[in-house]
């Protein structure tokens, strides 16, 4: 199993913020048809203050940078996306302790432990068309081919196809949670811009863990 170290967390972290700044308009238009069309804003102004505090945090531990940026996510940006990618971080953070590397299955773990966060945090359950619809089965579909012998390279493209597959699917799905809920079934036929924001994130972390290796 590979070890991933604090320097790939770093680099996930910074490729996290030029995603959002890409990808800004992408995110808010999907956010104006079911949301407050802010959620590209949010993303962007998160992760380019993030970003910000990497060089003075970079020397840390893996637990210690991801507390950093959950505070850091949860004082800069609003709506829901604050407190939810700012608890996912945090929570991880306590999975990951004192560690400067950490191997695939404990940021996997690490992971959960954060995901886990956002579900009791936001009540979400899967079909809630949220960001937990992404997060849920790619941690899931990880941990199954983890345990089931599938080597590094498998595990982490596995990831990215889970959360490609789970980000389309919340276009059939009715909204249960948030702004988008008090469209009832005017929100089907819409994806989710958590779950694109989160599949943005997966799809950047695998990028730089297997380009890192």
């Amino acid at each position: 199993m590979m070890t991933i170290t604090k320097n790939q967390i770093t680099a996930w972290l910074n490729s996290c913020a030029q995603e959002y700044a890409d990808n800004q308009d992408a995110l808010t238009n999907l956010d104006k048809d079911i949301g407050d069309a802010d959620h590209g804003l949010n993303m962007n102004r998160g992760f380019s203050k993030v970003a910000e505090t990497l060089p003075t945090i970079a020397d840390q531990n893996i637990g210690a940078i991801f507390k950093s940026v959950g505070m850091t996510l949860l004082s800069s940006v609003g709506g829901a996306s604050g407190p939810l990618y700012g608890t996912l971080f945090i929570r991880a953070a306590g999975a990951a302790k004192g560690a400067d590397e950490i191997e695939l299955t404990g940021l996997i773990e690490a992971l959960k432990v954060g995901v886990d966060g956002v579900v009791s945090r936001g009540k979400a359950e899967l079909g809630d068309k949220t960001m937990c619809d992404v997060w849920i089965p790619v941690i899931s579909s990880a941990k199954e081919a983890i345990d089931s012998g599938k080597c590094d390279d498998e595990v982490l493209d596995l990831m990215v196809e889970t959360a490609e597959k789970s980000t389309l699917s919340t276009i059939e799905m009715q909204a249960k949670k948030g702004r988008a809920s008090y469209l009832g079934e005017r929100s089907i036929g819409h994806q989710d811009p958590g779950a694109t924001s989160s599949l943005l994130m997966i799809k950047a972390l695998v990028k730089v863990i297997k380009g890192n290796k």
